[in-house]
């Protein structure tokens, strides 16, 4: 391993891990609960009655998780200390009659999701993953990891401009990946679905299927220094904040002045309104739920919610070294050089100067060096989750990162030792 390599890798490679297991957001809910399970966690229904019992405890909805540990002692009013992120990313999904094609081909139509970069999907080998339905009620997960799919891009023979003036896709006309020669079958997908899922077809009555990229993630560069990989907006964040959170559980309960928080949402990429997205009612049900689960009044609710503290944990942007000035001149990100505080003042990202210095607190506590990221002034902001779960909660939100490059991709690019860094800053903030 190189002398540039800061720190433990242990903690990236799991990462890697993650990443290629967790193809969906249902796989990535999945994932983070299997981890918390180890950690001692378990599961709870919503429609089951709660009690005031500590522990660790987590709800799986969907797309979303919500985690939470409730220390010995915790009185009701104790306010909580949470890390949001999202589970989704940009990507393909299938469409509700998927069985397309022309010409001898065989397709499979799709609809885009968020804000994806559509030609870092041409001549990709894509699987496809996600849920199924069954008649029974009950869903099931299928990963087809292997080379099924491709969207290929047409030959510039047949587009002389496309590296003079520009590639210029049609997002229905273009983007239909190809999976086979031969006449359209109307059901043929989801037979083939229901196969490999190992179940029977006409058991299958709804689904929610996505393309995915099938190359792994990989480190990067002379000195693996970087790290190459897909849907890291925003499972780089849920796969942190499910570590700190596992961690914190694991110290002295006396120690959590907080009940810590993991709060994992659906379609962060296409608005957040959904029963699984930030803008929903699942993450306040919860805290509520569990303040009153442990005897506590609605007074107790407004003062747990008056001490609490949202760290929005979502990946940023690094400066470009190709197009640098796009970036705010004083404001320039690197890779490996720490999370990122994410500013806007007209409150695309949540964060104001009392939300910095918990941050800057956090960080220090765990000796993780930080950065800040703000728009240049002629660029429209993004935004993520921070201002939704501030408005809608009453509480207050500090909106973070980790700086990377080429967001939206099929396949992003950040610095190897962040994701390690962002974790330790994560622990932290939830221990107080």
């Amino acid at each position: 391993m190189s002398s540039r390599h800061r720190f433990d890798r242990a903690h990236t490679d799991d990462l890697m891990s993650f990443l290629a297991a967790s193809p969906s957001p249902y796989h990535a809910v999945a994932n983070a609960a299997a981890r918390l399970e180890v950690a001692g966690f378990r599961q709870i229904e919503e429609t089951a009655a709660w009690d005031g019992s500590t522990g660790g405890k987590y709800v799986l909805r969907g797309g979303a998780i919500i985690a939470w540990y409730v220390p010995e002692g915790a009185a009701a009013h104790t306010p909580f200390r949470i890390v949001g992120a999202h589970t989704d990313s940009p990507n393909l999904r299938v469409k509700p009659l998927p069985d397309s094609g022309s010409h001898g081909w065989r397709q499979i139509a799709v609809e885009v999701y968020g804000g994806t970069l559509l030609n870092t999907w041409l001549d990709r080998d894509l699987g496809l993953a996600g849920r199924i339905s069954l008649r029974d009620g009950t869903d099931r997960l299928v990963n087809i990891d292997r080379a099924l799919l491709r969207v290929p891009q047409l030959a510039v023979h047949l587009d002389r401009s496309a590296n003079t003036d520009g590639l210029k896709l049609d997002r229905q006309r273009h983007m239909q990946p190809i999976w086979g020669l031969g006449e359209v079958a109307e059901g043929d997908l989801i037979r083939f679905v229901a196969e490999e899922a190992g179940v029977d077809a006409e058991d299958v009555t709804g689904w929610d299927l996505m393309p995915h990229a099938i190359e792994p993630p990989s480190y990067l560069g002379r000195d693996r220094e970087l790290l190459a990989g897909p849907r890291m907006d925003n499972l780089l964040s849920v796969h942190a904040a499910t570590a700190a959170l596992a961690a914190v559980a694991g110290q002295p309960d006396e120690e959590l002045p907080y009940i810590p928080v993991l709060a994992a949402f659906d379609h962060e990429e296409n608005g957040s309104q959904s029963d699984t997205g930030a803008d929903g009612p699942l993450l306040g049900s919860v805290l509520e739920r569990s303040v009153f689960a442990r005897g506590g009044t609605y007074e107790d609710r407004a003062r747990a919610f008056a001490g609490t503290v949202c760290l929005s944990s979502d990946t940023g942007h690094a400066v470009h070294p190709n197009y640098a000035e796009r970036h705010d001149p004083t404001h320039h990100p690197v890779a490996n050089g720490g999370p990122i505080l994410k500013v806007n003042v007209n409150m695309r990202y949540a964060t104001d100067g009392s939300g910095r210095a918990v941050f800057a607190a956090a960080c220090e506590k765990a000796g993780v060096p930080w950065q800040t990221f703000v728009s240049n002034n002629a660029m429209p902001c993004g935004t993520t989750i921070g201002p939704i779960t501030a408005a809608r909660h009453g509480i207050q939100t500090v909106d973070i990162g980790v700086a990377i490059l080429s967001m939206h991709s099929a396949r992003e690019l950040c610095g190897a030792d962040d994701p390690y860094l962002l974790a330790n800053a994560l622990t932290a903030f939830l221990t107080g």
